[in-house]
């Protein structure tokens, strides 16, 4: 697996040139931009890259931004993980990174203008790093062009605003109410005085969502105090769906910032409340613009039952992507809003593969075994990957579930992100879609990770056994 050192000089690819006309048209409306922030997504969803004076800054259209590839393998600290030695065992070799195009934004809250814009790093040849997981949802997504089928994408994230002081033990608290002062302890879930009192999030949110061109097209209050969940509109281009659900990660922290408080998508922030979910929807065109699940019926069509078959064939292999770490597992409990089994249902929250209500011309699959901690990219990814599965091999997904089955855990899905990646590691189906490479180095640096959570002795442990 170790990867040889190559001189990071080839052509600029054509889509730098794209990018760069959009890039000027931002700064031509907004010239008073002062620097930009050249990102790529890491494998944990971080971005991370180089902020660059705004006349530094057309360089990387030109002749790209040398990064080291280990940039992608970091931990949740943004610690080298050096998985099968790339990072310090191959001398943490550069690449050549180039800007993507309809990335290029403002970003939002406080200090001095600035612009952000999504980077695709490159090795010697031109080939996009293994590691990257925009590379990987968009060889996924080759496929689906290969089956002249469109799939259309929408995200949903929950979270959590946390008080910006932390207990004694290092655990987040509730926020305190805005208008009172006291502190948040009742779950309230819909509650539209919630928004009422955390309007000035809300609407800090609201501002950051328009500046950056992010599609949030509703908020709710969710089940847990000062736990929230933001709605991200359908896209036609998968990818910008992803794109979308890493910028709101962004600019929930942003907002919450300037109203005081902290935002955490951790999947598990509090052990006895509802954890935090990222959803997917989507549907499937064809090459006519129908939607291939609609028939007419609330259950859909048959594929959509063939793809929600892919999905349940896929699910155990897939969990290391969907639950990234030790803390994600704790999320899947009963009656907990999370997933524990394959089964899927109509109109039926407590399955994990949900068919919504709404109408036949809408109808899709809604996918909930995600956490908010997982990547976008990766997660969906391997539920495209899931679902052409299902397609591919006409995969019956058997009767639908009625009632509550959120209480009948299925043993043969991993719970420990142990498990989870031992699966991963014997996968049939992923491969073929997002390659074997992609998940292999993302397999090793999330066991070096939770390898080293649990090197840290947790206070319970001294309470327990000392």
């Amino acid at each position: 697996m170790n990867k040889a050192a190559t001189i990071p000089t080839f052509a600029r690819p054509a889509f730098a040139l794209e990018a760069r006309a959009e890039f000027e048209a931002l700064a031509a409306e907004h010239p008073d931009i002062q620097s930009v922030d050249a990102v790529v997504v890491d494998l944990c969803g971080t971005l991370r890259g180089k902020r660059l004076p705004i006349h530094e800054a057309y360089k990387i259209f030109e002749s790209g931004l040398q990064l080291p590839h280990s940039i992608y393998l970091m931990d949740a600290r943004g610690e080298m993980t050096n998985p099968f030695d790339r990072g310090f065992g191959d001398g943490d070799p550069d690449g050549t990174a180039w800007p993507l195009p309809q990335t290029a934004r403002l970003v939002w809250g406080g200090g001095a203008p600035r612009a952000q814009v999504f980077l695709s790093l490159r090795d010697g040849s031109g080939e996009p790093d293994p590691a990257e997981p925009i590379s990987a949802l968009e060889r996924v997504l080759d496929r689906f062009r290969d089956a002249k089928l469109t799939p259309v994408c929408a995200l949903e994230l929950e979270f959590y605003l946390v008080d910006s002081a932390r207990l004694a033990d290092g655990a987040p608290q509730p926020p305190l109410d805005p208008r009172t002062g006291a502190r948040e302890k009742t779950a309230s879930v819909y509650g539209v005085d919630d928004l009422d009192r955390f309007d000035g999030f809300l609407s800090a949110l609201a501002q950051a969502a328009a500046a950056e061109d992010v599609p949030v097209s509703a908020t709710s209050k969710e089940y847990a105090p000062g736990q929230f969940e933001a709605n991200l509109k359908h896209q036609s281009k998968a990818r910008h769906a992803a794109d979308h659900a890493v910028l709101l990660q962004q600019i929930v922290k942003a907002a919450a910032r300037q109203n005081g408080f902290g935002a955490t998508f951790m999947a598990k922030p509090y052990a006895d409340r509802a954890g935090s979910g990222l959803h997917i929807h989507l549907s499937l065109l064809d090459r006519s613009g129908r939607n291939v699940f609609d028939n007419g019926s609330a259950e859909g069509s048959v594929q959509l039952r063939h793809a929600i078959g892919g999905l349940q064939a896929a699910m155990a292999e897939s969990m290391a992507l969907f639950a990234p770490s030790v803390n994600s597992y704790r999320r899947f409990q009963p009656d907990m809003f999370a997933p524990v089994n394959r089964r899927w249902g109509v109109n039926n929250r407590s399955a994990g593969i949900r068919v919504p209500a709404g109408p036949s011309e809408a109808r899709r699959i809604e996918h909930r075994v995600a956490g908010a901690d997982a990547n976008p990219y990766l997660a969906l990814a391997a539920v495209l990957a899931g679902v052409l599965h299902g397609l591919e091999n006409k995969i019956d997904p058997g009767p639908p579930a009625n009632g509550n089955v959120s209480r009948d855990p299925d043993m043969s899905l991993p719970f420990t992100i142990d498990d989870a990646l031992a699966r991963l590691e014997q996968a049939a189906i992923l491969p073929a879609y997002l390659s074997g490479e992609t998940l292999a180095l993302y397999r090793e640096t999330k066991r070096i990770e939770a390898q080293r959570v649990r090197r840290v002795i947790p206070p319970v442990e001294h309470e327990w056994y000392l």
